[in-house]
Parts: C-alpha cells; sequence; structure tokens
C-alpha cells in the first residue's frame, strides 16, 4: 500500500547495534519521517535508544512492531542470517521493509521475498548504500556522459583490519559493495566470476578474497576484499580510452579524473605497423554534495514507498548482486575455477533488466 504525497511515513526499526541508531537518526531528520518503535534483544540497547529517542518505544520481540497498525515501514540492520526470516515477517505483514545488505544468503531467498512483496502490493529496498555515496554518483555521471571514453577495465580494493565477521565470508560482506556499485555503474551484470579466498583465521570463513568479473562488451573488472589487511582502504579506479578517474572515500576530495592514457601512433619506418606513447594532461577533482549517503538513502526509500517502486535498491536488483556473490563463493570453494551465470530466463517476475 502506497503512503499519500504528504502523508508521514512511520518507521520501526530491528535491530540498535551498529547501524540500526544510524537509520534512526536519518529517518528523524527528514520531513515526513518518524520512528516510533525499535527492537532489540539487548535491554542495554533497549535502554539506550529510549535514552536518546524519547518517543521510540522499544520491545525484545518483533511481534509488537508487526502488530502496531500505524507502523508503515519496517528497517531491518540485524545480523544477515535473520534477514530472510525477518523481511519475510514484516512484508507478510503489510509492511514496507528497507534491509540491510545482503538481503539474505540465497538468490532463492532473494526471488521469493521479491515475489512476496509484489503480492502484498509493498515495497522491499536493500540498504546497497554507496549506490547513495556522492563519489560514486559522480563517476555515474562521467560514465554516462562518455568522458571516459569506451572502459577498459575497473579495480576495487576494499581492506580493514576487522570486523571479522563468521555468519558470511568477506565476499557477501565487503565485495557485495563492488558487486552492487559495477552493476550500477556498468548498467549490466556480469557474465562470469572468477574467485580465489582463504580463511586465514578460523579455517571456515574466508577473510579475503581476490576477485574477477566479466561484463558484456569485453569489460573487465576485479575486487580485493579482506578483513586482515593493515589499512582501511575504499577504492575504485576506472580507465577508459579517453580519460581516467579514481575513487577514494576516504579522501578530502574522493574523486580525481585524468586526462591521461595512451595512444596509437603510426610508425613510419614500417607502414602500416604502430607504437604506443603515454598521452600526460591534467588532474580534476569535481567539486562534490556533502549530503550523508545515509540520509539520503532514507529519503529514496520514503520515495520509493509512495511511489511503489525501489529502481537501483529494489529486491529484484539485490537478487542480481546475491546471484553474483552465490558465484563467487562458488569459484572460491573450487580454487578459482571460473564460473559462468546464466541469466537469461532466471530473473525474478517483473524485473526489467539491466
Amino acid at each position: 500500500m502506497r503512503a499519500g504525497a504528504h502523508e508521514d511515513i512511520t518507521v520501526g526499526v530491528v535491530g540498535c547495534g551498529h547501524w540500526g541508531p544510524n537509520h534512526i537518526r536519518a529517518f528523524m531528520s527528514l520531513p515526513g519521517a518518524r520512528v516510533t518503535r525499535a527492537v532489540d534483544p539487548s535491554a542495554s540497547r533497549r535502554e539506550h535508544m529510549e535514552r536518546v529517542y524519547g518517543g521510540v518505544q522499544t520491545s525484545a520481540e518483533l511481534t509488537p512492531l508487526l502488530d502496531d497498525a500505524t507502523v508503515t515501514a519496517v528497517v531491518v540492520a540485524t545480523p544477515a542470517t535473520t534477514h530472510y526470516e525477518i523481511t519475510e515477517a514484516a512484508l507478510s505483514a503489510g509492511k514496507h521493509v528497507l534491509c540491510e545488505k545482503p538481503l539474505c544468503l540465497t538468490s532463492k531467498e532473494c526471488e521469493t521475498l521479491a515475489a512476496l512483496a509484489r503480492r502484498q502490493g509493498v515495497v522491499l529496498m536493500v540498504g546497497h548504500i554507496f549506490l547513495f555515496n556522492s563519489g560514486i554518483l559522480k563517476l555515474s555521471e562521467l560514465l554516462a556522459g562518455r568522458e571516459l571514453g569506451r572502459l577498459y577495465y575497473a579495480t576495487a580494493v576494499r581492506t580493514n583490519l576487522g570486523p571479522i565477521r563468521q555468519d558470511v565470508n568477506v565476499a557477501y560482506d565487503l565485495a557485495a559493495h563492488e558487486v552492487s556499485i559495477f552493476n550500477y555503474l556498468f548498467e549490466a551484470v556480469p557474465e562470469r566470476v572468477a574467485a580465489v579466498g582463504r580463511a586465514c583465521l578460523t579455517g571456515k570463513t574466508e577473510d579475503v578474497a581476490f576477485i574477477t568479473l566479466w561484463y558484456p562488451q569485453g569489460l573487465v573488472a576485479s575486487v580485493t576484499a579482506s578483513w586482515l589487511s593493515p589499512k582501511k582502504i575504499r577504492e575504485i579506479t576506472l580507465v577508459g580510452d579517453k580519460k581516467m578517474a579514481t575513487w577514494n572515500d576516504l579522501a578530502s576530495g574522493p574523486v580525481s579524473l585524468y586526462d591521461q592514457g595512451a595512444l596509437i601512433e603510426p610508425y613510419y619506418e614500417n607502414f602500416g605497423e604502430f607504437q604506443l606513447s603515454v598521452r600526460e594532461g591534467d588532474v580534476t577533482i569535481p567539486r562534490l554534495s556533502p549530503e550523508e549517503p545515509m540520509r539520503r538513502q532514507a529519503q529514496f526509500f520514503l520515495d520509493a514507498v509512495r511511489t511503489g517502486s525501489a529502481g537501483i535498491c529494489s529486491g529484484e536488483r539485490a537478487w542480481e548482486v546475491i546471484r553474483t556473490l552465490e558465484a563467487i563463493s562458488d569459484s572460491i570453494r573450487q580454487d578459482g575455477t571460473p564460473i559462468t551465470i546464466r541469466w537469461d530466463g532466471a530473473r525474478p517476475h517483473g524485473h526489467p533488466g539491466p
């Protein structure tokens, strides 16, 4: 059920650990939204929420939130292994849902949730937060304007020392961001993936992974993801035949545009041959919007509830990410064997395709 254009959207948040309070703060900063309920099994976290946000009712169980007819939408900010159960319950109760990534652990579960949301007439959105990052939006703008020319390849590095998780591997935790970003930037899904990883600490859950993704038209992308690195890095490099661009989320000027590249020039000593030379040019740092991605994401969700469409963050788009992560994990288990992803006829009903 869609909310009216001028009707306040009442939100309940499930999970008040690391991300839940950020969601509460973001929604409370926006006109047209109210957070009235929060759920967490920890008494200390509930007490903290009540102390910081006096008007928010808390409970240890999910049922009071789902039974509250005044709650229009639910944010799920709990461990990944609980996402499917909680999201299914919220959708079944007729609530719109914004769930943190990954939406769930299997593409089959994603398909089930997307179908349930359609039957219930509610919005299912996944929190791919970096699609609301000003730097990533600028990269999208550069690609849409063909400023880089034809894209040759892309690389991404996302590393840190922790937090180390045991519910999902490093691909589901960290590389999920890069898969969602690349799918968004390239307006496509990978045709093939290959990956190697290692469970350095536990021997069970991979804490480092090196991933290659092949996209249509010969575009190749690589991702390095690790919980076990001395440096926190969030970087993407895009290399085109006209220009190059980088994104460093930790830099004061996150995006740099390089008017540089390689040139093919005639080699006149032997007609018909050529030589390569490097072209050096200016480096530009574009001005970016300072708006917080979390607040931008919250507004996107409110708009989605009102329009009935979550667009780039829909359950179907989340399904594409999870299907890719499944293939990556399969390749890791097979010591880097490339995995072809079959997309034809596989997409959930109603999905428009990239």
